[in-house]
């Protein structure tokens, strides 16, 4: 009987060795904290040997950490990019889905991202990080008032930029980083607990969470206001604003009828 026949070994090209290397770490980070994970794991999940892993990542543990890193921030980051199409809530739905997928996909190493105080953590790791959250503000802005029309900015904004722009004020600008914030939270806690709601009641949560910062901050501040306007002239009476309304006015209500 004749032998199978042996596949062609193939060299890989440099970019190629440093995306398999790459991708090796991702899959350790994802579910490890950084100082976890040895490069002898990466060589290991690679195939390869440790030396192989020096060449091509001369700073390291370190190094590879920090660009495995940049490779889940830009990953991240396509989560919050959706066109400016239909109801503003679905959008941002489908924005929170693709999100919590990403967290469930990378549990302990989010966990670790956002929690901080790994080994590996530096100046660089943090601004990372911090290009991420300020890169999903404005998304959001975009998507509070967008339309095929109408710019997301101009919609949302009245303070004057130093070009001549509008840019959205400062109340607005607070409530989505905060608003960031308490969804980076609600996932830290939401893999604390298990998993636990199920991702799509955690999604439909926080979209109502927004909805309720927006409706608050508009009692007292017009860019918000004008946000809030711009929104429900593009949501469906059955979608989430008219649900979350529909929930809360008898509350409302009741709360008048103290005063």
């Amino acid at each position: 009987m004749t032998a199978p026949a042996t596949p062609a070994y193939r060299r890989l090209s440099v970019e190629e060795r440093r995306t398999q290397l790459l991708d090796a770490a991702l899959g350790l980070f994802a579910h490890r904290a950084p100082e976890e994970v040895s490069l002898d794991d990466v060589a290991a999940a690679a195939g390869v040997s440790r030396p192989l892993v020096y060449r091509y990542f001369s700073g390291g543990k370190q190094q590879l950490y920090e660009e495995a890193l940049r490779s889940a921030a830009d990953e991240l980051e396509l989560c919050f990019t959706e066109p400016p199409v239909g109801p503003p809530t679905e959008r941002l739905g489908r924005v929170l889905d693709r999100y919590l997928a990403f967290v469930d996909q990378h549990d302990t190493g989010f966990s670790a991202l956002l929690r901080g105080g790994s080994v590996c953590e530096t100046s660089r790791t943090t601004a990372i990080v911090d290009e991420v959250r300020r890169a999903a503000a404005e998304q959001i802005l975009l998507h509070l008032g967008a339309d095929n029309t109408v710019s997301a900015v101009s919609a949302v904004s009245s303070t004057d930029g130093s070009d001549g722009t509008t840019v959205p004020g400062a109340r607005l600008r607070m409530l989505v980083r905060t608003w960031i914030a308490a969804v980076e939270s609600a996932s830290l806690i939401w893999l604390d607990e298990e998993k636990r709601p199920p991702a799509d009641e955690l999604r439909d949560w926080l979209v109502d969470h927004l909805i309720a910062l927006l409706v608050v901050t508009a009692a007292t501040d017009e860019d918000t206001a004008n946000a809030i306007g711009a929104l429900v002239a593009y949501e469906h009476p059955d979608g989430p604003v008219g649900a979350l309304a529909r929930r809360v006015l008898p509350l409302v209500n009741a709360a008048a009828q103290l005063t």
